[in-house]
């Protein structure tokens, strides 16, 4: 006979691409697990593994949770091209400009009408964005795209790399850990990333110049997700599924916007102390990166379109929720 769910324990791995001291570790995920601990009254137990101390390469997360070789994954969308096409809606530069918590609440309010069906295999518990990308480079100061033409520059995501295309540089896709190296081999000229991503790298060290819009405005942002193998969160009582739901609700991904926001602010002091130049563009300046990222959006639609997606109603839908939550 099957004991009560109330004595029974529940242990899962949650497998990760960054370091330990990333914050996105040690401010967003140990905190959620820890909750989820607490809220489970000890019966469950979830053990972080970052770094991808568990084998593999961030591209293969998705794999390995979908495969259940790991319970859980925090992942970038964008490391897997074509997973996960719609979601790349919230990515796009001119939808989101740089609130992530907006953000995060539109992606989930969406879910069910526009994503749900290409999350294949897994349980998403929640999903949520940084802050935005903004331009970091070695030794380039930039006021115009005109300044990034012919430049080499990482990238995350496909869109991403549009929106390098679309600025007349050259884009290199590639996991963030592999950044700072790419940098330090002159293998790029600088990359889009966001200011909290800087202590983790030691960006301060590699670059000279950080550059974002006029208003804190930036160029697209990145989806993340956190997210159970789909037969492992079958097999669990309606309990403690529960407590994985109530933790990962609206007032967590508000938290968990402003975690991210809040990773900014401390990103840009330290390039700030390390007498590097931050760069925020004027209104009349901005104006020019904005045409051009029109042109990816456009892109997009119609791409996405080709290919059954509703695109241009997806970008309008996740436009009108980000600016209802926006501040």
């Amino acid at each position: 006979m099957a004991m009560p769910s109330v004595a029974q324990e529940f242990t899962f791995n949650l497998h990760h691409f960054l370091g330990p001291k990333a914050p996105a570790h040690h401010a967003m995920l140990e905190p959620w697990a820890k909750r989820i601990e607490e809220a489970s009254d000890g019966r469950v137990k979830i053990e972080i593994y970052p770094a991808m101390s568990l084998g593999g390469t961030p591209p293969e997360l998705i794999r390995q949770v979908r495969d259940g070789v790991v319970d859980l994954v925090w992942t970038l969308n964008g490391y897997t091209p074509g997973l996960f096409p719609r979601t790349e809606a919230f990515e796009l530069p001119n939808v989101h400009f740089n609130d992530p918590v907006a953000t995060n609440l539109a992606l989930a309010e969406l879910f069910d009408e526009h994503l749900a069906e290409e999350h294949v295999g897994v349980k998403v518990l929640f999903q949520h964005v940084h802050a935005g990308q903004a331009i970091h480079t070695a030794d380039t100061e930039v006021h115009s795209p005109s300044d990034l033409q012919g430049k080499t520059l990482r990238t995350p995501t496909r869109t991403g790399a549009w929106v390098v295309e679309a600025l007349g540089a050259n884009p290199v896709s590639m996991p963030v850990p592999d950044f700072p190296q790419a940098l330090s081999r002159g293998v790029v000229d600088g990359g889009l990333v966001p200011f909290e991503i800087v202590p983790a790298l030691q960006l301060q060290d590699l670059t000279d110049y950080q550059i974002e819009l006029a208003d804190g405005g930036r160029l697209g942002t990145s989806v993340f997700q956190v997210s159970m193998n789909l037969d492992r969160w079958n097999s669990l009582p309606e309990d403690i599924q529960k407590v994985f739901l109530d933790n990962s609700d609206e007032e967590w991904l508000r938290e968990v916007g402003q975690i991210w926001a809040s990773f900014e602010t401390v990103g840009q002091k330290i390039i700030g102390n390390a007498g590097n130049s931050h760069i925020n563009l004027t209104p009349e300046e901005s104006a020019a990166f904005t045409v051009a990222m029109d042109t990816v959006v456009n892109r997009w639609i119609e791409e996405a379109g080709s290919k059954g997606i509703d695109a241009e109603n997806l970008v309008k839908a996740a436009q009108e929720k980000i600016a209802a939550h926006s501040k």
